[in-house]
């Protein structure tokens, strides 16, 4: 490009790093995303920026698409575009912004891995031996009796628990709200068999529902390896993560109740087209079911 583009570029990424106090990482991004797009006006023979058009940053983004990229990588591309064309119009260096109204690809929206009831099953009723196993069965049993999320559990109270209701509340939830969840009886009961345990090993002051062998609270990167832990220990082959078990939950009550709403609080969603993409995987159950089943339905054997 000309050199007054690299110039411009130049301005740009200093602005970001002394101006707007960038994080290194931010800047470097921002470097990488604005070099492709560089790339392609070289391939085109532009040599200016104010030479871009919609089309080209449209057909820019297309061809990126094309090689594989992600659409949240490319929105964030756009974003970086932008702001670097924003730069030039604040200093008066472009007319116009022509990636202002051009959007990324939509990402197909991958739907969630769940477990069926029988796995779920040989998962939470594989026995204990130990005493963290105690804790690590209370742990799974609350992950999939409440529909938790990883941060929320790890952040549980031991006040937030009230086992003569059968209920807890989340105090952490998404976008800071809390909620009240039911907790199923052999959640209630695998936690009311870690409780005494926890007491013989609890730290001064520590108010953690789940807390490791140091009696400090137990993180969400060592809920994680527990559970992988737990899964090698059992023979189960399945890689299963916390996250499934949430998943889970949310597949089994929406199947036997097919209540989304009641769903929605139970996750704590905000938005309830959050929440219906367990009615894509309640579909997928019973197109799986129809195929098996109906007569007109199966496939000719070869």
């Amino acid at each position: 490009m000309h050199a007054d583009a690299e110039q411009m570029l130049a301005a740009f990424f200093s602005q970001l790093t002394i101006e707007k106090r960038a994080s290194e990482h931010t800047v470097k991004s921002y470097q990488r995303d604005i070099k492709n797009l560089t790339h392609y006006c070289n391939d085109k023979c532009i040599q200016l920026w104010t030479d871009l058009k919609q089309s080209d940053i449209r057909g820019h983004i297309a061809s990126r698409h094309r090689q594989g990229i992600s659409s949240k990588s490319l929105q964030r591309e756009l974003s970086a575009i932008r702001n670097f064309y924003n730069f030039l119009l604040k200093n008066r260096l472009a007319d116009s912004n022509p990636a202002q109204y051009i959007k990324a690809p939509k990402q197909a929206r991958k739907l969630p891995k769940t477990l069926d009831v029988d796995q779920v099953n040989g998962l939470l009723e594989a026995g204990t031996s130990s005493t963290l196993e105690i804790r690590d069965l209370a742990m799974f049993e609350l992950f999939y009796s409440s529909g938790l999320r990883l941060s929320e559990l790890a952040a549980l109270n031991i006040a937030d628990v009230d086992l003569p209701d059968n209920s807890l509340i989340v105090r952490t939830g998404k976008g800071g709200k809390s909620r009240i969840l039911p907790i199923g009886s052999k959640a209630a009961t695998a936690i009311g068999n870690w409780l005494p345990h926890r007491l013989k090993n609890i730290a001064a002051s520590e108010s953690a529902l789940f807390v490791s062998i140091r009696g400090t609270r137990l993180g969400q990167r060592s809920i994680e390896l527990r559970l992988k832990q737990w899964c090698k220990r059992k023979g189960i082959t399945e890689h299963i993560h916390p996250h499934m078990l949430r998943h889970s939950f949310a597949s089994h009550l929406l199947e036997s109740s097919q209540d989304l709403r009641a769903v929605q609080e139970l996750l704590g969603h905000s938005n309830i087209s959050t929440t219906q993409i367990y009615t894509h995987l309640d579909f997928q159950h019973l197109a799986d079911v129809y195929d098996k089943a109906h007569p007109r339905a199966k496939k000719k054997s070869e």
